[in-house]
């Protein structure tokens, strides 16, 4: 019911056929073929920048800190 046969795909390609003419055909194809190549490069490329963020693995508070320790501003004690 829902699928389409050898039949509706002859008459489709024929409408293409007529609407753009035989020598734009191979020239859309080529430019489709482009365009989902880009687009399946773009989503791996995606996935490779996601993993190293989700394999991140955080650093203790020292390591963290990368101010020498002689320049950090100690504040004076409250006298109570």
């Amino acid at each position: 019911m829902a699928g389409i046969g050898f039949q509706e795909l002859l008459v489709i390609f024929l409408i293409i056929a007529l609407l753009f003419g035989a020598k734009k055909i191979p020239e859309l194809a080529r430019g489709l073929g482009q365009a989902m190549k880009e687009f399946k490069k773009g989503m791996k490329d995606q996935d490779s920048e996601e993993e190293p963020k989700k394999t991140k693995v955080e650093k203790p508070e020292e390591e963290k800190s990368k101010i020498p320790p002689d320049e950090i501003i100690k504040t004076p004690k409250k006298e109570e």
